[in-house]
Parts: C-alpha cells; sequence; structure tokens
C-alpha cells in the first residue's frame, strides 16, 4: 500500500507542468500496482495540460471507475471548454453526487451556458440535493449572464429560507447579480443584511453603484469603508472610477487615481488608465485623453482605443475620431464595433462617401456588423427583439403600441434624432420611420403592453443604447411613469420621471 501510495504521489509531482508530462506517464505506466488516486491523479494532470483526448483514453483503461474519476473527466472536459462531451459523458454516469452537479453548473457557466446552469439547478433541488455555496455562487453568477432579475429573486429567496449566511462569497455575488440586472435597490439592501462586511462585499456595491451612475452614494461608501479601515484594492478603485466616468467628476477622477498610487501603493493597470480615459471622452476632453493613452506605460487595448473613437464619435471630432479608429483596426482588425462607430461618427457627419468606404473595408475583411438586440423578462421568459422585429407572437400588439407612444413623444415635443439612422436615405420621413422600429423601443413596448402600471421595466441591449433611443426612454418614463432601466453594453441608463441616471455623461 505504502508503494502505490509512494508512486501516486511521484504522479502527481509529475504533472506540474507540460514538459514533465512524458515523465508522470512514465512513472504511471512502471507501477507496479495503480490505486484509484493514481489513475484519478494523471487523468487530472493531463486535463490540466490541456490533453483532454489523452486523459480520456486513460479514463477510458480504468479498470474500475469511481465517482472522483467521472468527476475528474468532466471537469477536464469543462476547462477545455468541451461543453458538449462533458455532457454527454455526464449522462452516462451511473451515480451522480454534489461535486459531480457542482463541475455541471460551474462549467456550463464558465462557458457561457447560462439557461443550462440554470436547468441544472432545478434538477439538483428535484432530485433532494442540498447545493453548497459553491453551487450557489455558479448559479448567481448565471443569472447575472442572463439578466434574469425574476430568477435571481427566487433564488435569493431560497438563500433566505434556508438560512444561508451572506457573509462570504454568496453575499457578493448576489450584489453584483443584483446590480447586473437592474435591482440596484435590492443589492444595497443585500448589503446592509451583511453583518460581517468583507472587502469583496464593498467592492461589489461600490462597483454595482457606480455602473448605476450613482456616484454618490458609490463614492460616500468609498469613503466609509476607508473610515472603518478596510482597504480598497485595484477592482475597488475601477469602481471608484468608474463612478466618476458615469458622472463627468473630472478632478475626482484624478483625486483617486492618485490616491489609489500614492496612498495605497497600488500600480495602475490597463483598466485603471481605462478608466481614466473614459472621464475624460465622456467629458469631451478629447486632447488629454489622447495624450494619457500616447504615454501610457504599456500598450492600450483595443477597449481604450474604442473608448476614445466612441468618444470623438459622441463629441463630434472626426480628426481624432480617425486617429483612434486607426489604432483600433491595426491593433484588432476583426472588431466590428470599430468599424460600425467610425461608419456612424461619418453618418453624423454626413460624409457618406467615408460611410461607403468603411462598409467596403468590412465587406472585403468578412466582417458584419452585430445586430442590435433587446432583451426583456417577463414572468420567467426572455423576449429578444431586434430592429423592425414581428416575429413575437404579440406583434400585432407591440406594434399597436408603438404607435401610441409615437404620438405620445409628439404631444410631448420629441423631435427623433435622424442623424443616428446610418443608412444613406434623403427624406426625413424615411429616416424616422427607420428609428422607430430599434430594438430598445420594441422591447419597451412589450414591457408596456404586459407588465402592471407603475412596474419598472428593465430591457438588455448588446449594443450601446443610441442618443434617440435614449431621448425617448427619458420621455417615456415620465409620460407613462414608469422606471426604464436599460443595460446597454456601455453601462445602466436608469430612467425616471424624464432623467437619466447617466446624467448626459454617457
Amino acid at each position: 500500500m505504502r508503494n502505490i501510495w509512494f508512486h501516486g504521489i511521484l504522479c502527481l509531482m509529475g504533472m506540474q507542468g507540460v514538459e514533465k508530462l512524458r515523465l508522470a506517464m512514465k512513472v504511471f505506466d512502471e507501477m507496479p500496482e495503480k490505486d484509484f488516486f493514481s489513475w484519478t491523479v494523471l487523468i487530472d494532470g493531463l486535463a490540466k495540460c490541456g490533453e483532454v483526448e489523452t486523459a480520456r483514453r486513460i479514463f477510458e483503461n480504468m479498470p474500475n471507475r469511481n465517482l472522483g474519476s467521472w468527476n475528474t473527466m468532466i471537469n477536464g472536459y469543462m476547462k477545455a471548454g468541451d461543453t458538449n462531451s462533458a455532457c454527454k459523458l455526464f449522462d452516462q454516469m451511473p451515480t451522480r453526487n454534489l461535486i459531480t452537479w457542482n463541475s455541471m453548473i460551474g462549467g456550463v457557466k464558465l462557458n457561457l451556458r447560462f439557461l443550462e446552469a440554470l436547468e441544472m439547478f432545478e434538477r439538483i433541488l428535484e432530485e433532494e440535493f442540498r447545493p453548497t455555496h459553491a453551487t450557489l455562487v455558479s448559479v448567481i453568477s448565471a443569472v447575472s449572464g442572463l439578466a434574469s432579475l425574476g430568477t435571481g429573486r427566487l433564488i435569493h429567496s431560497y438563500i433566505v429560507k434556508n438560512g444561508i449566511e451572506l457573509d462570504g462569497v454568496v453575499g457578493t455575488v448576489l450584489i453584483e447579480m443584483y446590480s447586473k440586472c437592474g435591482g440596484i435597490d435590492s443589492a444595497v439592501t443585500v448589503f446592509g443584511a451583511i453583518s460581517h462586511k468583507k472587502l469583496g462585499h464593498w467592492t461589489a456595491i461600490i462597483v454595482g453603484l457606480s455602473i448605476r451612475g450613482m456616484a454618490d452614494h458609490a463614492l460616500k461608501l468609498f469613503h466609509e469603508m476607508r473610515r472603518i479601515g478596510v482597504k480598497p484594492n485595484a477592482i475597488t478603485f475601477v469602481g471608484v472610477l468608474n463612478a466618476c466616468s458615469h458622472v463627468g467628476l473630472i478632478n475626482d477622477g484624478h483625486k483617486y487615481f492618485n490616491m489609489m498610487i500614492n496612498e495605497y501603493g497600488i500600480k495602475p493597470t490597463i483598466e485603471h488608465y481605462g478608466c481614466l480615459v473614459d472621464i475624460l471622452c465622456r467629458a469631451g476632453c478629447l486632447e488629454e485623453a489622447k495624450d494619457i493613452i500616447e504615454e501610457l506605460p504599456m500598450r492600450p487595448n483595443k477597449v481604450i482605443w474604442m473608448t476614445l473613437l466612441s468618444g470623438a464619435r459622441n463629441h463630434r471630432n472626426t480628426k481624432i475620431g480617425e486617429y483612434a479608429a486607426q489604432h483600433l483596426i491595426e491593433f484588432a482588425p476583426e472588431t466590428t464595433g470599430g468599424y460600425v462607430v467610425l461608419s456612424n461618427m461619418y453618418a453624423v457627419a454626413g460624409e457618406w462617401e467615408k460611410v461607403s468606404e468603411v462598409r467596403e473595408m468590412m465587406k472585403k475583411r468578412g466582417l458584419r456588423k452585430d445586430p442590435g438586440c433587446s432583451s426583456i423578462e417577463h414572468k420567467g421568459v426572455v423576449h429578444n427583439f431586434i430592429v423592425g422585429d414581428e416575429s413575437h407572437p404579440q406583434t400585432k400588439e407591440i406594434y399597436s403600441k408603438l404607435a401610441e407612444m409615437r404620438e405620445k413623444l409628439k404631444l410631448a415635443g420629441h423631435v427623433p434624432d435622424i442623424s443616428q439612422v446610418l443608412l444613406y436615405i434623403e427624406e426625413e420621413e424615411e429616416k424616422e420611420a427607420e428609428l422607430e422600429n430599434h430594438s430598445e423601443k420594441l422591447a419597451i413596448a412589450f414591457g408596456l403592453i404586459n407588465t402592471e402600471a407603475g412596474c419598472p421595466i428593465p430591457i438588455m441591449k448588446n449594443l450601446r443604447v443610441c442618443s434617440d433611443c435614449r431621448s425617448v426612454t427619458k420621455l417615456l418614463s415620465k409620460i407613462y411613469s414608469r422606471e426604464i432601466i436599460v443595460r446597454d453594453s456601455s453601462r445602466f441608463h436608469h430612467f425616471k420621471d424624464g432623467l437619466c441616471s447617466c446624467k448626459d455623461f454617457w
């Protein structure tokens, strides 16, 4: 027995790097007897080295398999991104334990298959397993990925009902989930209910408040955590700088950036510099933002170039926009968003020849613009809309509500921002018609039809909301006395009483 254990340890040592892979295999092959530990360690090590198929062959050759070997193989597939093979193996298992379920839920979540994670969580409860903290962390993260506020509330209720403590990571991911799903008030409530707040909890609520444009609240909590002796980390400062960015606090942004370096000794990362550039771009200080990028101690990434390009588009500075686009396309030629924003900038300026040139460039490179898609959850079902969508079962009612919205907007004095139309259309009426069917407007119409008066309407969009849709949504929140929460690719917009939480810095 001691000899088997000794060889198992040798095998484990052999798996610490790819270069020792052959040695580990040799040690394993020479073992006179092999126990479950040796087989499982070898499978795990091979999978970690990226040799998943070799690991599977070893697994198939095991004379007897226990739950540990099955779980190790599933975990290996998940880490390699091969979710389908993991699912097939899972279906073949004679028995499963909670470790199996945790590996599956964590794996499908990691590979962005969020709905499957929720379905597996339901199966766990049906089979009367008691979810661990790891289970809950994975499934709550999956809810965040789907922006499914209703499902998130159900899981939160389960946590409360079963007396599960929020002092650890579960509390952190709950705060993050509510923040990302449009339930910031619930995020604040969860934060307040945590008796022993750790750095992760403080950071999660500060980041959550900052992306909702609630800078005053975020910065107040930041000062409170410092007052009671909780030391912020690099992620905390990303949240603080984002808070400054989303409401245009230029001086405060510089102050906190310097505080991070001088007071806490935190070396700025590309994310921190990105926040600083974003602060300046949102406020229209494009030359200063450009100077910071040119003096960066590391190579600018595509996010920073995209930030400068978007800022140039928003403030109609074609010169800096072209400068940013050139660098962005050189850095990441496959990023369609850069071409789209550049095309948008030219369209706003009426430079239609350049719009055509950009589109021709995309065509030659085999690139296509991602279609805008807006999602809204109702009674546990996520409804997706694209521009001009007529596929929904309630299409007739939705377009009838759109017509009603259009009339009410006209009476309120809204004038469509036709500069947002990227197509070369001569007639203004045609341009206005193009704007009317944007995906978020369809989602809002659906929400007005299907939710009770006074209920918030949470919407998630895969692209940045255009200025016309933003102006329309501000007015609609006042006209219909509704809170409308739009989570786009850039930030949260919380519309209420005709105002937006971004305070026109977006």
